[in-house]
């Protein structure tokens, strides 16, 4: 009998395989992958490339030496001073103090500030706050320092927005109701997305990270991507991160295109694509963790979109790997075997531009 070789499940369970069982559920990923999205598979050498990666005996494996990729965050910081609930370990810091402990002592490539709610409508009311502390610390910080949050359409929805709840009238059969509901969220979403944008652009923002977007279907995608029109237009110069929520985009108006393309239903290629199109200068490509599939299954299934992702476009593409993403467990605290694995085959295989 071959020797299992230990793995996870995409739930973060630990489980260990034979050889042949994980090079059988990568075959079944990257098949998936591209019966879906019509995308080639990996090759049968790419294939047996994630293969060593996973069956490396080391608990901690790397890329070799000069093909590091940068990292960007969203909010990374945050985990040293919000709670264990959130993935964080609770210490009393300052936000300051926590972007400056996570560039120095980490050594991190980029840093960001974020609301702790990290959307952008209710920073809109508390925007002149957010720009007097972002000023602040970007005057003792070195790394690219970027201000993000997610787009969450959700939000303005009733009760908490001013639109009728899309979710509420579509079981009802208000179709055409549902549909106006998300026309006129997406208005107010871009115009806040905008006026946040322009607003710390006032004092210095060094970069913009439009994170998750799509989270709330086809018209909160086409919110940002107006959004970072709009900004492009009279900011030129002002770097636009804008980050995907999944492999397609959920058509929950179904309708709605942009550059003569319809939303709904867009796999990575095509938003990193529509994203270009709209000034954005990277793309954080999304593929949701299967939890009940292996980390092998998951991880072949989205270095396939991500191969096909960064051929397709011009600008750098990054792989979004927190919990439950592109083949990381969908965990608080993801295990170190798994996401490093992952960071691997992402940037070896898929071609990540960063992570």
């Amino acid at each position: 009998m071959s020797e299992k070789i230990p793995t996870r499940m995409g739930d973060g369970e630990r489980v260990c395989m034979t050889p042949s069982e994980i090079k059988d559920d990568i075959q079944a990923g990257t098949a998936e992958a591209s019966n879906r999205a019509k995308i080639p598979e990996l090759t049968a050498e790419e294939q047996l490339q994630l293969y060593d990666i996973m069956a490396d005996p080391s608990r901690i494996v790397s890329v070799k030496p000069g093909e590091e990729v940068i990292v960007t965050d969203d909010g990374c910081s945050m985990s040293f001073y919000s709670g264990q609930d959130g993935g964080g370990v609770g210490a009393p810091l300052s936000r300051m103090q926590a972007v400056l402990t996570y560039e120095r002592a980490c050594g991190a490539d980029t840093t960001s500030l974020g609301n702790s709610d990290y959307s952008y409508k209710p920073v809109k009311s508390i925007i002149n706050i957010e720009a007097n502390e972002y000023y602040n610390i970007s005057q003792v910080s070195t790394a690219p320092f970027f201000y993000g949050a997610q787009p969450n359409m959700g939000l303005y929805f009733q009760p908490d927005g001013p639109c009728p709840n899309a979710a509420e009238l579509m079981p009802l059969g208000k179709i055409e109701e549902a549909k106006k509901s998300q026309e006129q969220a997406a208005d107010y979403l871009t115009d806040d997305l905008v006026f946040v944008g322009k607003k710390l652009a006032k004092v210095g923002l060094e970069g913009l990270n439009f994170d998750t977007c799509g989270s709330a279907g086809d018209a909160d995608f086409l919110a940002a991507l107006r959004a970072v029109e709009k900004l492009k237009k009279d900011l030129p110069d002002l770097p636009i991160l804008m980050g995907g929520s999944g492999e397609f985009i959920i058509g929950m108006h179904g309708d709605l295109n942009y550059n003569n393309q319809r939303l709904a239903g867009m796999y990575t290629c095509d938003q990193a694509k529509a994203a270009e199109t709209a000034g954005a200068d990277i793309f954080g490509m999304a593929v949701n963790t299967v939890t009940t599939e292996s980390v092998p299954w998951n991880l072949a299934r989205a270095v396939t979109y991500l191969k096909a992702t960064t051929a397709a476009v011009n600008i750098p593409v990054h792989a979004n790997v927190g919990m439950g993403v592109c083949g990381v467990p969908m965990m608080e605290q993801p295990p170190i075997d798994s996401v490093t694995r992952v960071s691997k085959t992402l940037v070896q295989i898929g071609k990540a531009d960063g992570l």
